[in-house]
């Protein structure tokens, strides 16, 4: 009866992913009292027996088969337990971090949360010290916590990274190393069981690994549904635009969820030159393999950094007649000056609306016009309960039925 008896799934939060942990955690509550009452009343119904009967068979069922992680409270309904374990983080004068767990959490299955990309100020010293960390500062915090959790006798560690550290980084074109893996071989030798992330850069990342699993989600449906709650926006002349050649197969995906033609677009790179920002990069000629005259166009992304490709291509797509253009990014991170630049390309009229999700935390984008935050926690809380239960996630890996059921559902 795990679905019934989450006691001892438990979630630890670093703190640049507070944030993201605490609405994970918010989604947990609610799963979990959804699938103890509908069992209770579908037990309810077949045993012909009183809901508050059923409901306390279950928690003594749960209590005694798992003494240990036993839930205080009201035995005949349900009873929530907190998921989120007390820590204390330190930073040191030296730049050490420390992690403490505060309670025991010996046999439980841990989910740590972490946000590297988070660049405002986190908390440390129990609230008397705010930091602004850089992503190696985040990952040094993965790690100090793993190992804490494993030597605190965790029976299972599983790390929810949103945004997957050095994905960049997965190839080799010269004398370099192949960083992507070796971070992922790290946390494999510190004990990691699985990872949970969100549109990685290269899907090759996970087959670097021995024994550790990689579940790759998906915020497709998440960021159609925003798409389509646009008034008037699909009912126009509408073509899905890969932005290079990289991200045909995810641009496929769109077009053929949402039924529009793919066009595409070529980059010629200069790779003598390093991209600095959004208005130094080394794109040198765009060539377009499609039509976008009078169109509205979407391009989707796995990753925004400083966004100088993608305000060059929007550029280049209303040079080309587009009429609005819309970018869906997985992974936001607008790195550097990189909200100032769209603010501008904005007021100019090159783009009408980035969609993104709280992979990444932010507290200035979220307010801009152009801007639409999708929430993709509920996603991770739905992973997370079907992993600590033993289910399977083929149906979060592959969502295209559901977006079939979206559309279906929508009004013509």
């Amino acid at each position: 009866m795990k679905y019934s008896s989450p006691a001892n799934l438990a979630v630890l939060a670093c703190p640049g992913g507070e944030v993201f942990a605490d609405e994970v955690i918010a989604h947990l509550k609610k799963l979990y009292r959804h699938n103890f009452d509908y069992m209770v009343g579908e037990l309810a119904k077949q045993y012909a027996m009183d809901p508050t009967v059923v409901a306390q068979q279950i928690n003594f069922v749960c209590d005694a088969s798992a003494p240990a992680h036993r839930i205080a409270g009201k035995t005949d309904s349900f009873r929530c337990p907190r998921f989120k374990v007390p820590a204390r983080f330190s930073f040191f004068s030296n730049g050490e971090i420390k992690a403490e767990i505060l309670e025991s959490i010996r046999g439980k299955d841990i989910y740590i949360v972490q946000d590297v990309e988070n660049h405002y100020p986190v908390c440390f010293n129990d609230g008397e010290l705010q930091k602004i960390l850089s992503v190696n500062d985040h990952l040094m915090t993965i790690f100090v916590t793993v190992d804490a959790a494993k030597q605190a006798g965790a029976e299972r560690v599983t790390l929810v990274v949103p945004v997957y550290p050095y994905a960049r980084q997965h190839k080799k074109k010269g004398r370099e190393g192949l960083t992507a893996s070796r971070v992922g071989k790290i946390l494999e030798s510190l004990g990691v069981n699985r990872i949970i992330t969100l549109d990685i850069h290269s899907r090759e990342i996970g087959t670097a690994f021995n024994y550790m699993r990689v579940e790759n989600l998906h915020a497709s449906y998440q960021i159609i549904r925003a798409l389509s709650d646009l008034p008037g926006l699909l009912n126009d002349d509408f073509v899905v635009v890969s932005p290079d050649t990289g991200a045909v197969d995810r641009n496929k995906f769109y077009a053929t969820a949402l039924k529009k033609p793919l066009a595409l677009l070529y980059k010629e790179r200069d790779y003598s030159r390093v991209s600095k920002d959004a208005l130094d990069n080394n794109i040198g000629e765009l060539k377009l393999l499609g039509n976008v005259k009078g169109k509205s166009v979407l391009m989707a992304d796995d990753m925004l950094g400083t966004g100088g490709t993608l305000l060059k291509a929007m550029k280049f797509l209303k040079e080309q007649g587009a009429g609005k253009v819309l970018a869906a990014i997985s992974l936001p991170l607008f790195s550097g000056n990189a909200i100032s630049y769209f603010d501008e390309a904005y007021n100019e009229g090159l783009f009408y609306r980035i969609i993104g999700t709280n992979a990444v935390f932010h507290d200035e984008v979220i307010h801009r016009e152009w801007y639409i935050n999708v929430n993709i926690t509920k996603l991770f809380a739905q992973t997370i309960s079907r992993l600590h239960q033993g289910l399977s996630l083929s149906s979060l890996l592959d969502n295209r039925d559901i977006i079939v059921k979206l559309f279906s559902e929508k009004p013509e």
